[in-house]
């Protein structure tokens, strides 16, 4: 069954219409396990990273271009790419190192510059959500069931047929490889649903119902990330004074830091919604790697078992890494965690200025944009308490895309 959808899915990405592609390629990345790889000369392909590399040929043989040329929001996605690959050269086994990276490369910059050049249009963009809204239903569906006992039925898509229990309750995996990252899916794509309601009611209803498979996860983390994406998308009445808001924050967080006993951050450890977080993990792991900086700040480190009390299973040299943004330094310094958060502020600050700039005309336009900006909130906000590590990379990279093609779907435009 697995290679069957997978072979489908190859070939309506490489042959069918645009639209039908990038339908095809979200049901082959989101359904099939990244489990289900082939390994080809030491290189390990998951369902998505054959995916990918089926779209970038459809791309290229077609000539396709990025709607507005080239941004500044794809040269900063294509430098993360070149620094992850290039600081291999500063870890003990780099050519081990490489491969891995390799394939980090192609999942987070493939994806992106798919949906960057299958997306011509605001209307391609607003296709590829309605899209999405209902490739998400079949998975909280299935979640949902999970939940009751009745068996995760992505299992016969490679999925965890083994049931998760915690504190007597199933946390559903659907097709990921974790509950945590099942349930951020459906919290970062909430947002964006909701924008799509002034202009399709239907698929913004089916897409809002997709979305709350986050409760199906039995995890905190989801549950703040929605909220936090609804919270940006709540400020879209005064989306003017958001630089206001921004300077208001950062004074607010200064003087917490002031006072309270411990940093300001340690206020993850607090934030318990199902009585079972491991908050306080979170908290202390981003101070252990502030007194570790010397070790990793330039190109990564290739140990962080001493930086918590905790290792994992699946390595005898690192910690729980459970923060994105620290990963990316894990794996490439202070160089790969900084480029990552230049893309994300430069997304934001195309969403911000699509959002009230008068160069768009359309308030669905705008309200999309400004959407996307609340969805990718809802990401950044998930960065500090979870790594992605499967295929719920894809929702990351294919919001960065979305963003510059809705962004650059207006002549008016400047390139820059």
């Amino acid at each position: 069954m697995p290679s069957l959808l997978l072979a489908l899915s190859v070939i309506t990405v490489m042959c069918a219409p645009r639209h039908w592609a990038m339908l095809a390629f979200l049901i082959g990345a989101c359904y099939l396990h990244v489990g289900q790889s082939v390994e080809v000369g030491g290189l390990n392909f998951t369902p998505l990273r054959i995916l990918v590399v089926t779209g970038l040929l459809r791309v290229l043989t077609r000539n396709e271009r990025p709607t507005g040329g080239l941004i500044a929001l794809d040269r900063w996605v294509l430098l993360w790419g070149v620094w992850a690959i290039a600081s291999s050269a500063f870890h003990n086994n780099a050519e081990v190192d490489l491969i891995f990276k390799l394939g980090r490369v192609l999942d987070s910059c493939g994806t992106y510059l798919f949906f960057r050049l299958s997306c011509h249009s605001f209307d391609d963009a607003v296709r590829l959500w309605r899209t999405t809204a209902v490739i998400l239903l079949p998975i909280a569906a299935g979640m949902l069931l999970e939940t009751l006992g009745r068996g995760n039925l992505f299992a016969v898509f490679g999925g965890q047929s083994v049931p998760f229990v915690r504190d007597g309750r199933i946390r559903a995996f659907g097709p990921f490889k974790h509950p945590i990252l099942a349930g951020t899916v459906g919290a970062v794509c909430l947002p964006t649903m909701i924008a799509l309601r002034p202009m399709y009611r239907g698929s913004a209803t089916l897409g809002g119902l997709s979305a709350v498979s986050f409760l199906a996860s039995g995890s905190s983390g989801p549950v703040l990330s929605a909220l936090a994406g609804l919270l940006a998308l709540a400020l879209w009445p005064v989306r003017t004074w958001m630089r206001v808001i921004r300077w208001a924050s950062v004074v607010v967080y200064v003087i917490l830091e002031l006072t309270m006993k411990v940093p300001a951050y340690y206020l993850i450890a607090r934030m318990d919604v199902t009585g079972s977080s491991t908050g306080w993990h979170r908290a202390r792991l981003i101070e252990s790697s502030f007194n570790h900086l010397n070790e990793w700040w330039f190109a990564g480190t290739d140990f962080t078992r001493h930086w918590m009390p905790t290792g994992v299973t699946w390595s005898v040299d690192h910690t729980d890494i459970t923060n994105h943004y620290l990963k990316l330094g894990v794996l490439g310094g202070l160089p790969l965690m900084l480029l990552f958060i230049i893309t994300l502020a430069t997304a934001f600050r195309y969403a911000g200025r699509g959002s009230i700039g008068a160069a768009i005309a359309s308030h669905n336009h705008r309200f999309m944009l400004w959407g996307l900006g609340a969805a990718l909130f809802a990401h950044a906000a998930t960065c500090i308490s979870v790594s992605y590590f499967d295929q719920s990379l894809l929702f990351l990279d294919m919001n960065l895309a979305a963003i510059a093609a809705t962004y650059m779907s207006k002549p008016m435009y400047r390139r820059r």
